[in-house]
């Protein structure tokens, strides 16, 4: 009996609500919300409308990108004249280095060909007369050839003691390192001060200077297991390199003009 008026109460709970939604009033035409025709394009209007303030703050950064560059002193130093003048200084020093570290280049290699020179000529030496007994019979004066030996013997000597060789290398690390360090900070000083870069014969030189640098120093690790190609190639490369430098000095000193006139100190 209490199970049969369990279900009964059940029963009468679950058409109330029938009952209910049916007494609701109908919605008129004017409270409908305004759906879109297509309901698939719902999610883009409320994806649009989110998006909408994010719009409204950067859209004057993309009307002005200027706003987003030094163009008023608003980096103080770093447009000034003093760092404008940091390139062209270090790399005139550059130069006058790279000049320097060639010359220590081309004196570890008379150290190499010397020597190859002295063997060659130790090939040529005709051999010592000696008596029946086997004694070398003593000449009165040597040879030519065992005199030039003997004299580019001593050059060898000398030249081993400058240690042209480590020399070299640590004046090309020292290249190489800062070269590519102010090559790039130049590109990226005049970018600070002007908003932009001039594509030009200064900017291409230097561009490929920096190219021929790290292609020489690439070149170090066969050049150190007796490669003679890989020598003559860093040889020719740091050649153009030098012939470059020279070429880029004059549309650089225009560029120095150019500084002292449109920029102030500091």
């Amino acid at each position: 009996m209490a199970t049969t008026l369990g279900l009964l109460n059940i029963r009468s709970l679950r058409r109330k609500p029938l009952q209910t939604l049916a007494e609701l009033p109908s919605l008129s035409k004017s409270a409908k919300p305004n759906l879109p025709k297509h309901p698939q394009n719902l999610h883009l209007q409320l994806y649009g409308a989110s998006y909408l303030p994010l719009t409204a703050l950067t859209l004057p950064f993309f009307l002005d990108p200027q706003d987003a560059f030094a163009a008023g002193g608003e980096l103080g130093l770093l447009e000034g004249r003093t760092l404008a003048l940091v390139h062209p200084l270090v790399m005139g020093g550059l130069f006058f280095y790279t000049l320097w570290a060639g010359y220590l280049g081309w004196q570890w290699r008379r150290v190499r060909t010397t020597q190859n020179e002295i063997n060659e000529l130790k090939k040529q030496v005709k051999p010592v007369p000696v008596t029946p007994e086997g004694t070398p019979v003593a000449l009165a004066t040597a040879s030519p050839i065992e005199a030039k030996i003997q004299q580019l013997t001593e050059e060898r000597k000398e030249l081993v003691k400058g240690s042209y060789k480590d020399r070299h290398f640590n004046a090309g690390s020292v290249l190489l390192a800062f070269g590519v360090f102010e090559a790039i900070g130049g590109g990226v000083n005049t970018y600070i001060r002007t908003g932009k870069l001039f594509p030009g014969p200064h900017l291409y030189a230097g561009a490929a200077i920096t190219v021929l640098w790290a292609a020489a120093a690439a070149l170090v690790p066969l050049m150190q297991k007796g490669n003679e190609t890989a020598r003559s190639l860093h040889i020719a490369l740091n050649t153009l390199n030098v012939l470059l430098f020279v070429w880029q000095i004059p549309t650089g000193l225009d560029i120095v003009y150019k500084v002292f006139e449109f920029t102030k100190w500091p």
